[in-house]
């Protein structure tokens, strides 16, 4: 049974991710152009130029994707523990293989999130301490 449980969430995770890549909330241009306009505003903005390059930005946008991955991960194996739980149908256990993979799950993402807190906090000590 958990075999078709998973499965079937398998298939809908593809299928979520097929028809996410489709969506668009707002046109990115019209926003980003009202953010250069109002840098332009600013003076303390006028001679800022952003360069991609960065190591910064590129490991800031690797770090948003592992994460946004973390907790895609962690939203599938939430469903999947209490779907597990659902279907126990009395058997103690597999309510107590649900309840640690909960567990497990949570401990997980406080662990992930902890880690890229003090690596933000790390990160910006450092990058200080170098501009002084």
């Amino acid at each position: 049974m958990s075999k078709k449980i998973f499965i079937a969430c398998l298939f809908l995770f593809i299928f979520s991710l097929v028809l996410a890549f489709g969506v668009n909330a707002q046109n990115t241009n019209d926003a980003l152009k009202g953010l250069d306009e109002t840098a332009k505003k600013v003076t303390a903005f006028q001679n800022q130029k952003v360069d991609s390059s960065f190591v910064q930005t590129r490991s800031g946008i690797l770090i948003g994707t592992v994460l946004s991955f973390v907790g895609v991960l962690f939203l599938i194996m939430m469903i999947y523990a209490g779907i597990m739980w659902m279907t126990a149908q009395g058997n103690d256990q597999q309510v107590t293989k649900a309840k640690d993979l909960l567990i497990n799950s949570v401990i997980g993402i406080i662990i992930v999130f902890a880690a890229y807190a003090i690596t933000a906090f790390v990160g910006d000590f450092v990058s200080n301490q170098l501009i002084q």
